[in-house]
């Protein structure tokens, strides 16, 4: 009898990895001697030495001598465990498939190996081209428990094949098993937007700007927003506020028109910020227009001037005639200016007193007041409070994404 011992057969496997950047699946060494016969083990020895020498077509024509002369299971099994390998070197996917089923059909392969197997009999198939095999093996494999990875090639397989239902449907499975990967999420905008679903890609945009916050997600994200039906130009500035919040205004007509917005919002400490923010980006004070930038400047300061010496005078005459909703805009105004505990007091109180010609808008820009503060929790637990048709719930609710995780880059 021949002592063929398995671990000869960590032999290295062509790539059947479904991708370039995926690893490899080899066969898994197994440290257990097993005897043979002598009309078996020969062939087979003479197999494991064809495929060390390259010759990968010799071995599988070196192991139908061994399939002639086996007998017992276990003959049968290293006989395929050699022939899955030599099958695959030789690029005979067929036949390495039909190894790799009689493998893990078996019951001899070790948990480790059965998932080493099983994910490489799915990048067979997809090597061969063998799309719908590859998703057969993969829906079979899940339904003895969800493999990220596995779960991810199927959504591969059903995006090349064009199969929008089916990968939407994958996709609508995955998300109630868990949060989908940024991929995932981005096959799913993309179907949305093949479906011209706008309500469905905004969703999605917004959950990948919330669970991966990048510039690209965020500006669609913003300039979606502004084209739902019913959004209100009043709520530009606070468009202009998430932007500067999470690094996203590049352009000098950017800088300029939120100075120009908040300037109207009576807010000149925030202008002078922007200001000075597109300043040291190099966004304004050249090129053509550095003479109007300095005189955006100029404006600021003066109004800032103007609002320091007439800050008790508006709001007596402000409270006097029960405008809340200017009282709100005053006190924004001084939390921008560093007077945060007196402004924000200001806007609770203005609040709090109600007659509120734009009761939503208010709160939204006191949980915004309230993150330009620093305190991060009471800005969340307003802006939770912020409710509307016009864009502010959906501002709203991006301010708390934007304050949960700032943008990456």
């Amino acid at each position: 009898m021949i002592k063929f011992r398995l671990a000869h057969l960590g032999l290295a496997m062509a790539a059947l990895g479904f991708t370039a950047a995926l690893p490899v699946v080899g066969l898994a060494p197994v440290h257990a001697a097993v005897s043979l016969r002598p009309e078996v083990g020969k062939p087979l020895q003479q197999a494991q030495t064809l495929l060390k020498q390259g010759n990968a077509k010799g071995a599988l024509a070196a192991l139908r001598d061994a399939d002639k002369a086996a007998k017992t299971d276990d003959e049968r099994f290293l006989i395929e465990r050699v022939r899955a390998s030599a099958a695959s070197s030789a690029g005979d996917w067929n036949t390495a498939a039909n190894s790799f089923e009689k493998l893990l059909d078996s019951g001899k392969l070790s948990a480790g190996e059965r998932s080493q197997f099983s994910e490489g009999l799915v990048g067979i198939y997809m090597r061969a081209g063998d799309l719908n095999k590859a998703n057969a093996t993969i829906q079979k494999l899940l339904q003895k428990g969800n493999d990220p990875k596995l779960r991810a090639y199927l959504l591969q397989n059903y995006y090349k094949q064009g199969n929008v239902a089916a990968l939407e449907q994958e996709l609508r499975n995955a998300e109630k098993s868990g949060r989908l990967s940024e991929d995932e999420l981005g096959m799913l905008a993309n179907i949305q937007l093949k479906k011209n679903d706008k309500a469905g890609y905004v969703n999605t945009i917004e959950k990948l700007a919330a669970s991966y916050p990048k510039a690209q997600y965020w500006n669609d994200l913003l300039n979606r927003v502004q084209g739902k039906p019913g959004f209100s130009g009043r709520l530009m500035v606070d468009v202009y506020r998430l932007k500067l919040a999470n690094n996203l205004m590049k352009k000098p007509s950017e800088f300029m028109e939120m100075a120009q917005l908040v300037l109207q919002a009576k807010a000149p400490a925030e202008a002078l910020k922007v200001i000075d923010k597109g300043y040291k980006a190099g966004a304004l004070g050249t090129g053509a227009d550095a003479e109007r930038h300095k005189r955006l400047k100029d404006l600021a300061d003066k109004n800032m001037a103007e609002q320091n010496k007439g800050v008790a005078a508006l709001e007596a005459e402000y409270t006097a005639a029960k405008d809340n909703d200017a009282l709100v805009g005053l006190g924004y105004a001084l939390v921008q200016a560093g007077q945060a505990d007196k402004g924000l007091k200001m806007m609770e109180n203005a609040i709090k007193a109600g007659g509120l010609k734009y009761g939503e808008e208010a709160k939204l820009r006191l949980g915004e007041a309230y993150a330009a503060a620093g305190r991060k929790q009471q800005a969340i637990n307003t802006l939770k409070t912020v409710s509307g048709k016009e864009g502010t719930a959906d501002l709203a609710r991006y301010w708390i994404m934007a304050i949960n995780r700032p943008i990456s880059g």
